[in-house]
């Protein structure tokens, strides 16, 4: 079923939706959630979150992409759930380090930032992904996106774990640079 078959049932408040959307992206947000947690029954009470939140947000909202709107809530509500389990004890962990690397590219969202700037970010982010090869935008997305480790990455994409290191250092440079050029202040 295509996706907007299924938000079209979402206007229709028909919980044939949320089935739907379970059969076509359960997978794709069990590897968002469970790379971020590790943790099975944490990644699976996330995806159910993330589907209570879509039926609540659609409608009124009428998302483009369907995969990535889903994507983005799982995430974030994957972030969040881990922000809230190491809280207390903040250790040098993959996500952590994952997070204070992000924290190099990704500009601070004060009170004053509001949807216009998530969007021009958005398409910065995208047009520098675009521009680069097929292997580093892979390793780049696998990382910040998946939250995969240094070493899974490597392994996937068949280059060493120095590589992998170097190449996403050189990249987050690169797109630090290029917001910077771009007037987006980091």
């Amino acid at each position: 079923m295509n996706d907007k078959t299924i938000i079209d049932l979402y206007f229709e408040r028909s919980e044939k939706a949320i089935q739907l959307t379970e059969a076509k992206y359960g997978r794709y947000c069990y590897s968002i959630a469970n790379g971020i947690l590790k943790n099975s029954e944490d990644s699976k009470e996330c995806i159910n979150d993330a589907y209570l939140r879509m039926w609540n947000s659609i409608p009124p909202k009428r998302p483009e992409n369907l995969r990535t709107y889903l994507g983005k809530i799982v995430r974030n509500l994957s972030l969040n759930r881990y922000e809230r389990q190491t809280a207390v004890k903040r250790g040098a962990d993959e996500i952590s380090l994952l997070l204070s690397e992000a924290e190099e590219f990704i500009p601070s969202q004060g009170k004053e930032a509001n949807i216009s700037d998530d969007l021009v970010i958005r398409d910065a982010i995208n047009s520098f992904l675009k521009g680069l090869s097929v292997k580093k935008r892979v390793i780049f997305v696998k990382r910040y996106w998946y939250a995969k480790p240094i070493k899974e990455i490597a392994s996937e994409c068949k280059v060493s774990e120095a590589y992998t290191k170097v190449t996403l250092y050189r990249l987050r440079e690169k797109l630090r640079l290029q917001l910077e050029k771009e007037g987006i202040g980091i």
